[in-house]
C-alpha cells in the first residue's frame, strides 16, 4: 500500500526534498515530469523569471518566491479617469460592505489603509487542490497626507507568483504581512472565492488566515445593484469600460490563465506569464477606481448619480444602511430618471415602477402614510406595472383606507381588485377575509369568494 507522501506525488508530483513536479494534464502533450522553475534560471537555460517579469526573488525558509511592484503615479489615466480623481479619503467606504459597519475600528479614515486583493488560480473549484499562484495586492499610497485627507498620492501593486509549491508558506507569510494596521480589504467576489480560498491555503500550512478580522467590501453586490444592466455579465472589465472608458486590447481570456501557468510549470518559460501579470494589474488598478466611484457616489448622494439605475442602487445601499431619508430622495430620482431618459427596462420589469415601488415600501416604512399611498396609486396607474406590484398596491391601499382614513367603500374597491389578481392561497384566503370583514362592517351580507371579483 502506497505512503501518503507516494500518493501526493502522483497528484502534483511533488517532491519532498527538492522543487514540486508538475502534475499530469490530460490535454497536456508535451512533457509531463518537467520541473518548476528555479529561481535565477538555476536550472539549465531556463530564462530567469525576475528579469522577464520585471520582479525581483524573495527567499524564506530555504525558499523562493517571485515577487512584482508597480507604481502608478496619480497623473495615471485609465480610459478617461485619472488615479487623481480616485484617491481617498472616502468616508462613506463603510456603506458598501456587509461587514465593514458591524466592525468598531473602523472609522471614517478607513479608506486610507485600504488593501485591494485579486487571485490568479489554477482553477474555479475550489478545494486544496486549487493554488492560488499569482496573489496581487494594491493600494493607495501618499508622500504628502494631513487630517484633511491626501494631496498627492499614488497607486502601488505587489504581485506575489508561487513558482515552487513548496514556497507556498514563505509567499503566504509575506502576503499576511500586508494586514498589519489594515482596516479593510477590498475584492470583486471574494467573499465567494478569494477570500474562502485563500483561508484554504493558509490552513493547509497551519497558519492563522490574516485577514479574518479585517473588515471586507466585495465590490460584485453594489456594482450589480448599481450598474448591472440586462443581459450583461457584471464583470470588472465590463465596470472599467462603462465607468472609466477604458478597453482592453490584447488582454489574456480567463480561462487561459491556468494553463499559462501550467506551461510554466513544465518548461520553466515565464514568457506567457507576463499577459496573466498584466490582467492582474489591471483587475486591481480597476477595482481600485470602480470602488472609488460608488465611495463617490454614496458620499455626494443621488444628486451625482447619472443613470436611474445608478440612482435605483444607491438607494438600496442607503436603505440597507438606515439612511431612510438619502435612499428615499434616491428612488424618486431613479423613477424621474428613468422617464427622462426612457430607459425603463430592467431585469425585473420596469425601472420606473420598481422605483415607484421602493419608494411606497420605504415611506410605509417610515409611517408617511399619505405619502406612499399617493405613490401606491401611482403604481397602480403605471401601463407596465406587473402584476405582483399591482397586488400588493391594491393590498397596501386596502389596509390604508380601512384602518387610517376610514374610508370603507374605497378599502373595499381596492380589495376586490386584488383578489381578481394572482397570489398564493395564503394571500387569497387574506383577502377573502378582509372582504368578509369589510362587510360586516358595511352591514352587508358577504359576498361570495367566486363572485367578489364581479362585484
Amino acid at each position: 500500500m502506497s505512503s501518503l507522501a507516494d500518493r501526493l506525488r502522483g497528484v502534483i508530483g511533488a517532491s519532498l526534498d527538492g522543487p514540486a513536479k508538475a502534475g499530469p494534464y490530460e490535454n497536456d502533450r508535451e512533457d509531463r515530469r518537467g520541473r518548476l522553475q528555479s529561481p535565477r534560471g538555476e536550472s539549465g537555460d531556463a530564462p530567469d523569471a525576475a528579469e522577464i517579469l520585471g520582479g525581483e526573488w524573495r527567499e524564506s525558509r530555504g525558499r523562493k518566491f517571485l515577487v512584482v511592484e508597480r507604481r502608478y503615479s496619480a497623473g495615471y489615466r485609465h480610459g478617461r479617469v485619472t488615479l487623481a480623481d480616485c484617491l481617498p479619503p472616502w468616508p462613506r467606504l463603510k456603506l458598501l460592505g456587509s461587514n465593514v459597519q458591524k466592525t468598531s475600528s473602523v472609522h471614517a479614515s478607513l479608506s486610507e489603509r485600504l488593501l485591494f486583493l485579486d487571485l490568479e488560480t489554477t482553477g474555479l473549484a475550489g478545494g486544496a487542490g486549487t493554488y492560488a499562484f499569482l496573489v496581487g495586492c494594491g493600494w493607495f499610497e501618499s508622500p504628502a497626507s494631513s487630517a484633511s485627507g491626501y494631496h498627492v498620492g499614488c497607486f502601488r501593486t505587489r504581485q506575489f507568483l508561487l513558482t515552487d509549491f513548496g514556497a507556498e508558506r514563505a509567499l503566504l507569510e509575506a502576503v499576511g504581512e500586508l494586514a498589519t494596521n489594515l482596516a479593510c480589504i477590498v475584492t470583486y467576489n471574494g467573499k465567494t472565492f478569494d477570500l474562502p480560498l485563500l483561508e484554504t491555503r493558509f490552513s493547509l500550512q497551519r497558519m492563522a488566515m490574516p485577514f479574518a478580522e479585517v473588515a471586507h467590501v466585495d465590490m460584485l453586490h453594489p456594482a450589480r445593484r448599481m450598474w448591472r444592466e440586462e443581459d450583461v455579465e457584471c464583470r470588472l472589465t465590463y465596470l472599467e469600460q462603462a465607468l472609466c472608458g477604458h478597453e482592453r486590447e490584447g488582454d489574456v481570456p480567463g480561462f487561459e490563465i491556468p494553463s499559462r501557468y501550467f506551461h510554466y510549470v513544465r518548461s520553466g518559460d515565464p514568457g506567457p506569464l507576463q499577459p496573466v501579470f498584466e490582467h492582474n494589474r489591471l483587475d486591481i488598478v480597476s477595482l481600485a477606481m470602480v470602488t472609488a466611484r460608488a465611495a463617490q457616489l454614496l458620499k455626494e448622494g443621488p444628486s451625482a448619480a447619472a443613470t436611474a439605475r445608478e440612482a435605483f442602487g444607491l438607494g438600496r445601499l442607503y436603505e440597507r444602511s438606515g439612511l431612510l431619508d438619502e435612499a428615499l430622495r434616491s428612488f424618486t430620482r431613479a423613477a424621474d430618471e428613468s422617464c427622462k431618459a426612457g430607459a425603463r427596462v430592467n431585469h425585473n420589469g420596469t425601472m420606473y415602477v420598481d422605483a415607484l415601488r421602493a419608494a411606497a415600501v420605504l415611506l410605509r416604512r417610515m409611517r408617511r402614510f399619505e405619502e406612499a399611498a399617493r405613490l401606491w396609486r401611482d403604481l397602480l396607474a403605471a401601463p407596465q406595472c406587473p402584476p405582483a406590484y399591482a397586488r400588493e398596491a391594491s393590498e397596501a391601499l386596502a389596509v390604508h383606507h380601512e384602518h387610517r382614513v376610514r374610508d370603507l367603500q374605497t378599502a373595499r374597491a381596492f380589495a376586490v381588485r386584488s383578489l381578481t389578481l394572482q397570489a398564493t392561497p395564503v394571500r387569497q384566503h387574506a383577502i377573502e377575509h378582509r372582504l368578509a370583514r369589510l362587510d360586516r362592517k358595511l352591514g352587508r351580507t358577504a359576498i361570495p369568494p367566486s363572485s367578489a371579483a364581479l362585484f
